[in-house]
């Protein structure tokens, strides 16, 4: 009788659990915030530690403002040996608002390496980027330390390694338009207070002078940023019909929605669906903003060529999760097009990154060597570089290409020795150990499967230790022949 009633308190514990975070998400759904963080809470007391859970209650923080208790949330989701996609990116998110910029693209990179087709992710890699670019050579707002308590670092990439070789195109200058404050400040929003910091930065003649690692001047870098910001208020004047002295102007006719906030908003929706495993609701939502844009004119949307090919890329990635490969294809070409017409090198990369994956998914490994081949010389960063040269290496082996596997294998060894990344260390090591496998190099092809097993030992990988372990075994039966 007793085991009845555990079991059947059990049963009602699960069901209260499931109807609480059933409540939770509509709320959340519903914008009531403070209200889907309390029936989260409550779930969270019925079964502690419940991933998604942690992550909705994260996200529900992080649109109240509340980044420390976002943070800790997205880094309670992370417990355990499979990395959670939402909990790396909730954590990014917390920590760029939070203003630990270094940090914050630490962990978006992270986040793309589980994701690489979110769209958000990459935003994240970019307004991070963007956020340390605007802040080189200002020891007032900058100041890296190597303290504290690092050890989360130990199984991913060094903040250095990540941040390094930053790099942006320089836009062209256009007169800043005069605006008042007021109207400004009314339109801006929260961004007002960046528009302020911004023209202050632009005062210390010091400070624009300076270059950041890429050579780029500072100074065209915080012109590009207010000229960003002095365009999108030009825009919302004109949409919210305001003049200059703050009259409304009359309305003559009904017009889209305002475009920049509803593009902003768009985008996280469809990213937000992708994410969470809605392809198709992230493919609807892409092609109705796909319509609605290509109505807009120039004038409406000045940077509409770019937003097109982000839209292509989102579409290409949906059709990517639903298994239409030859429509992805197409849509991530387009994306690639647009890049190049446009001169946008991360564009670019994003594109020739994803038909490379579409191409692998589909068997055509000699396409995708193609596409990321192209993209090598558009790669900054140590991680990335490690896993760019390996997925070309798989390539070559799926290819019985295995000179050119083994080399590639190498290049990617290399470079996860000097990032000191120990998962690249174990994948870069294995392919090149397969490679010399299959071209009878058996005593190298040992020592990289030792080398290999050495890391997974590190890392405490049992899954990776007993594979490498049996492949070791079997080389070794092959040198005794």
């Amino acid at each position: 009788m007793s085991d009845e009633d555990d079991e059947s308190k059990a049963e009602k514990s699960k069901g209260a659990f499931a109807a609480l975070v059933a409540e939770g998400d509509w709320l959340l759904i519903q914008g009531e915030y403070k209200k889907a963080i309390n029936s989260f809470t409550t779930a969270l007391s019925l079964q502690p530690g419940d991933k998604k859970c942690l992550v909705r209650r994260s996200k529900c923080y992080m649109k109240i403002g509340q980044f420390e208790n976002a943070l800790k949330d997205a880094e309670a989701s992370l417990q355990g040996d499979k990395p959670c996609f939402e909990g790396l990116y909730h954590k990014a998110e917390a920590l760029y608002y939070m203003g630990e910029f270094e940090f914050a693209l630490v962990f978006y990179h992270r986040a793309r390496r589980v994701r690489p087709q979110v769209q958000g992710v990459r935003l994240g890699i970019q307004k991070a980027q963007e956020a340390i670019e605007n802040a080189v050579g200002c020891p007032s707002t900058v100041k890296l330390e190597v303290k504290g308590d690092l050890s989360f670092l130990k199984e991913d990439e060094e903040p250095i390694a990540v941040i390094e070789n930053l790099s942006k195109e320089k836009r062209p200058q256009t007169q800043k338009i005069s605006k008042s404050d007021k109207i400004s400040k009314q339109l801006l929003g929260e961004f007002y207070s960046d528009k302020k910091f911004l023209d202050n930065l632009m005062k210390d003649e010091d400070l624009v002078k300076a270059q950041t690692k890429c050579g780029d001047q500072l100074q065209d870098i915080i012109q590009s940023c207010l000229t960003s910001l002095d365009t999108c208020t030009e825009l919302w004047i004109q949409e919210k019909h305001i003049s200059p002295r703050g009259r409304t102007r009359p309305q003559h006719k009904c017009r889209d929605p305002e475009p920049a906030q509803f593009l902003l908003k768009s985008l996280d929706d469809i990213d937000a669906d992708l994410t969470s495993g809605n392809a198709e609701g992230s493919l609807r939502k892409a092609e109705e903003v796909m319509r609605r844009v290509q109505r807009w004119s120039e004038r409406e949307v000045p940077n509409k060529k770019e937003l097109l090919g982000s839209l292509h890329s989102c579409i290409g990635n949906a059709l990517f999760d639903l298994g239409h490969m030859d429509k992805a294809l197409e849509h991530h070409q387009k994306d690639l097009e647009i890049a190049k017409q446009c001169k946008l090198r991360g564009a670019m990369s994003r594109a020739l990154d994803n038909l490379g994956r579409t191409y692998v998914s589909v068997g055509k490994f000699a396409q995708a060597i193609e596409c990321w081949e192209k993209k090598l010389p558009l790669v900054g960063g140590g991680l990335e570089k490690a896993w760019l040269f390996h997925e070309i290496g798989c390539c070559y082996l799926e290819l019985k290409r295995h000179e050119e596997a083994r080399d590639y294998g190498l290049r990617s060894v290399a470079v996860a020795d000097e990032i000191a990344d120990e998962k690249w260390q174990i994948n870069a090591n294995v392919l090149v150990a397969q490679s010399q496998l299959r071209l009878g190099n058996f005593e190298s092809s040992v020592t990289h499967f030792e080398r290999a097993l050495t890391h997974a030992r590190l890392q405490e990988d049992d899954s990776s230790m007993n594979a490498i372990q049996k492949a070791l075994d079997e080389v070794k039966k092959y040198q005794q022949q």
